[in-house]
């Protein structure tokens, strides 16, 4: 396991599993059991660093910007940006990835940003398994 910290640096690159397609509004667990469905579907492609371990316990979040990517794809990017996230009570960044090279443009932050308040919201009343906590969006390091 790599320690998350390593992959939370700006530039870094990264390999990112998807589960979560873009547009998609289903969260699904590992095994495939519905997770948490999403009032907005998610702009971006949405999964996991492997071999990595964030504060929560979980594999590293990333989403990975660009076209719909299917389910289960491996893919190759830089790190451009980090999500500052708290999912019940717990540190949970979440990386920004980019396959093309390009750097976080101001529209593409500013739906992100956007994203992520929308949904911590919803994680309060939606998401059981935070015991009403739910999420908090603290901001976007580039």
């Amino acid at each position: 396991m790599t320690r998350s910290s390593e992959a939370h640096r700006i530039g870094a690159l990264v390999q990112v599993r998807i589960e979560v397609p873009r547009l998609s509004f289903i969260k699904r667990r590992p095994d495939g059991r519905v997770h948490f469905v999403s009032p907005l579907p998610t702009p971006f492609n949405y999964g996991s660093v492997p071999d990595t371990l964030s504060p929560d316990g979980d594999p590293l979040d990333a989403l990975v910007l660009g076209p719909r990517q299917r389910s289960g794809s491996l893919l190759e990017g830089r790190v451009v940006a980090v999500v500052r996230f708290v999912d019940g009570g717990l540190e949970d960044p979440k990386l920004v990835v980019r396959c093309d090279g390009r750097p976080l443009d101001r529209w593409t932050h500013r739906r992100i940003e956007a994203f992520f308040r929308v949904y911590a919201l919803a994680k309060r009343f939606l998401d059981r398994d935070t015991g009403g906590r739910g999420g908090r969006f603290l901001g976007i390091d580039t």
